[in-house]
């Protein structure tokens, strides 16, 4: 599919895509502003070409934090690709089941999840100020529940739907397998690269991709993601928890007019 807009209306996106790149890298929720800001651009493109589009760009960005991440965090490859391979099963699962489950039923569902992770944000902050100081491995149930959780529950609610995977990766992270915000958010980039690869593959196939409003994007996506991990990084956890509260009120805020205010 090809579409013709102009200059402008492709700078204005080439910026939502920087800003939306900085945004995930950080804390996740970078959807919030590239995915809505596609839709406004595009008024008569298709919804899954949007979503698709949207995927094309975001993965550059994730790719590059998770890049920055990686050599500068104590991240754990091997936890975050293993993590990152049940995600890719339970993306293609959500896709698979997109078409059959009403976002009506799951909005009010996820917007509760939300309210109530906030609260525990709040009321904990402590919450990711830093890991725990037993450095012995991680058991094999937290491992497990981390797989079950942040792997294939997470991946299959981004292939389903997908506001906020990164946000959810990163709480899901720190709860679990007791992570420091910084290195659950570098975790959490390895992880969501492999859910946006797993949708990106379902799309591609089905030709809702624009490839070529999707480049220009990805490269602002890119330097804007690669910016927000070193913000994190050199600023730390308490950095991030702020944004983290900034971003989960706008998915709540964005939830909430998607199921009672469009």
């Amino acid at each position: 599919m090809t579409t013709d807009i102009s200059l402008t209306t492709l700078l204005v996106l080439c910026l939502a895509a920087a800003a939306a790149g900085w945004v995930d890298a950080v804390v996740g929720g970078g959807g919030l502003l590239q995915l809505p800001a596609l839709m406004v651009a595009l008024p008569h493109v298709p919804v899954p070409h949007a979503i698709g589009t949207n995927k094309a760009v975001a993965i550059c960005g994730t790719a590059a934090a998770a890049v920055t991440y990686t050599r500068r965090a104590p991240v754990n490859r091997r936890t975050a690709l293993r993590i990152g391979l049940a995600a890719l099963g339970g993306s293609f699962a959500g896709a698979f089941f997109a078409s059959s489950i009403s976002s009506a039923v799951l909005r009010p569902l996820i917007m509760a999840i939300l309210v109530a992770v906030l609260a525990f944000v709040l009321l904990r902050p402590s919450f990711g100020t830093g890991a725990l100081p037993d450095p012995r491995p991680v058991s094999r149930r937290r491992a497990l529940a981390a797989l079950a959780v942040a792997g294939l529950g997470i991946g299959f609610y981004d292939g389903l739907m997908g506001p906020g995977t990164g946000t959810f990766l990163v709480l899901a992270l720190a709860a679990i397998l007791h992570m420091d915000l910084v290195t659950a958010s570098g975790t959490s980039k390895i992880v969501n690269v492999c859910t946006n690869v797993g949708a990106l593959v379902t799309f591609s196939f089905q030709h809702a991709v624009i490839w070529q409003i999707a480049a220009p994007m990805a490269l602002f996506n890119l330097t804007g993601g690669a910016v927000g991990a070193r913000m994190a990084l050199k600023r730390g956890s308490g950095f991030v928890r702020v944004v983290l509260v900034v971003v989960v009120l706008s998915l709540v805020c964005k939830l909430g007019y998607d199921q009672w205010g469009a």
